[in-house]
């Protein structure tokens, strides 16, 4: 099956966050036979029922690992094509990604090449089950290739996350008494205002750090004071998030609540030489790894701005270009692995 209609063949098998046994089998099949015909090994990692890692292993260690993601964010649509295209949702994030990284290997093993694996997990669009599994059941690999679209240019380096649930409470009153009550959204307001005015953190690799309030919650009529409300912050970060940290707790002391949900690091990443370069805004599975899969390398074909959007898309150029790619990188850092 050639890397186009591999894609597409992925991109039609359902596999939002959580549901992704389909696909998980389909791969762990798929690769199977290849594994049979070029003495490989392929092996399912349980994460938890019926959600599994799927890993195949040429040669006695991997000193490669390629790796991306299963599953997708919501909602579901079949894949399409046209002359230059294929749209459907993992068109880009990460199906291609898949189907280019196994069409590496075909061509590495029909090389000769030997001492690589590829790692597909679960779960990275929520909370990187998979990757947090996989960095307690290493394989030896010296260095990972962790595919997301950056357009076929290698990341030298990808902001981490900071998320909070910020929580207002107050008094519930009759809106024509207001000083009966204490309105936990004036409150979270007054709050989150201060929050956008924290000055936020510029790395010169990275660039700015980027705050976004993503909801907004509270209250229950026009009529009534608010006893309740609630916000979740996501920031962006490109550094220590310590002084972050200590601001939000000032914006918001006396007034609301921080719930800490979520961080992930802001990540500094292998280069190759003579390879295209770019910084991307997104976080990875990369810090679910912990380095226990190897120094790490971030690279795809397609572009992020059109991921998780119902016009997910990846151009076929993009594909082709990135098998090439994924290749001349396998061999590369093989190389380096036996020095």
């Amino acid at each position: 099956m050639s890397v186009l209609a591999l894609t597409r063949a992925l991109v039609d098998i359902e596999s939002i966050t959580g549901n992704e046994q389909s696909i998980g089998n389909y791969l762990c099949e798929y690769l199977s036979r290849l594994a049979q015909r070029t003495g490989g090994r392929v092996e399912q990692m349980e994460v938890e029922p019926k959600r599994h890692n799927v890993f195949a292993q040429w040669g006695e260690r991997p000193a490669v690992t390629l790796s991306t993601h299963m599953d997708t964010v919501p909602p579901f649509f079949a894949s399409r094509e046209d002359e230059t295209t294929i749209w459907g949702r993992g068109a880009c994030d990460t199906k291609g990604i898949i189907a280019a990284m196994i069409q590496a290997v075909k061509d590495l093993l029909e090389e000769g090449e030997r001492n690589f694996g590829l790692l597909f997990v679960v779960g990275e669009e929520r909370n990187s089950a998979g990757a947090y599994h996989a960095s307690e059941h290493p394989r030896g690999s010296s260095y990972l290739i962790n595919g997301e679209p950056t357009g076929n240019r290698l990341a030298l380096g990808s902001k981490g996350a900071l998320r909070y649930e910020v929580v207002a409470s107050g008094k519930m009153a009759h809106s024509a008494y207001p000083e009966l009550g204490d309105s936990a959204i004036h409150k979270l307001v007054d709050a989150l205002a201060d929050i956008r005015r924290i000055p936020l953190p510029v790395d010169p690799l990275l660039g700015a750090s980027t705050l976004n309030i993503g909801t907004i919650n509270g209250g229950c009529a026009p009529n009534v004071i608010a006893d309740s409300a609630s916000a979740e912050i996501l920031i962006r970060l490109v550094g220590d998030s310590t002084a972050t940290k200590e601001a939000l707790a000032r914006a918001v002391e006396g007034r609301a609540e921080l719930l800490a949900i979520l961080e992930i690091p802001a990540m500094r990443l292998g280069s190759l030489e003579g390879m295209d370069t770019t910084v991307v805004a997104f976080t990875t599975d990369i810090p679910a790894f912990g380095g226990n899969w190897g120094e790490p390398f971030l690279i795809g074909p397609g572009s992020i701005h059109v991921a998780h959007t119902l016009e997910e898309h990846v151009p076929k150029s993009d594909l082709l270009d990135a098998v090439g790619i994924y290749r001349t990188m396998v061999k590369q850092l093989c190389k380096r692995a036996s020095k």
